[in-house]
């Protein structure tokens, strides 16, 4: 599925280059794995090669993708749950777990809309960072553009 150079994203940390598959052996059995550093963090990932899609390892999003992801964030028309924080700390947690680029943009623009209306708790506060970061990350490889440009397009679409 992925080469050695394959950009990929793997769920909840980002975007990540497959720097090597190597096979290793675990209680008797031979598995290869994917070894993917994150591009944000430096962080190193093994991802066994038969479980990836099932992880939610997944390619970067093509650019022509970027306008639903720009859709999504202009999308006023959102109700946001009266539930408690941390409920719905652990729905937007959910939602950001699934690797679906969609469903990152989901989260970043409800806990936008959220903050409108109210202070985050620090937990959604982290959340809304985490989300604003895959996104910026992502949406600079799938465009080839700066992250700066991508920031300075979610802030205007979101009018942070």
């Amino acid at each position: 599925m992925f080469k050695v150079g394959d950009l990929a994203v793997y769920p909840a940390h980002g975007v990540g280059i497959i720097e090597a598959i190597e096979t290793k052996e675990i209680s008797g059995d031979h598995q290869n794995f994917y070894i993917m550093k994150i591009l944000g963090n430096g962080m190193i990932i093994m991802i066994p090669t038969k479980n990836a899609r099932s992880v939610g390892l997944r390619e970067v999003i093509d650019a022509k993708e970027v306008p639903k992801v720009y859709e999504i964030l202009k999308e006023r028309k959102v109700e946001i749950d009266s539930q408690t924080w941390n409920r719905r700390y652990r729905e937007y947690m959910d939602k950001i777990k699934t690797g679906s680029v969609f469903e990152v943009a989901a989260v970043l623009r409800d806990l936008y809309t959220l903050k409108l209306d109210k202070e985050l708790s620090f937990g959604e506060r982290k959340i809304l960072d985490t989300a604003k970061n895959l996104l910026i990350k992502e949406l600079s490889i799938a465009k080839n553009t700066e992250e700066a440009q991508i920031q300075k397009d979610l802030e205007g679409i979101l009018k942070l």
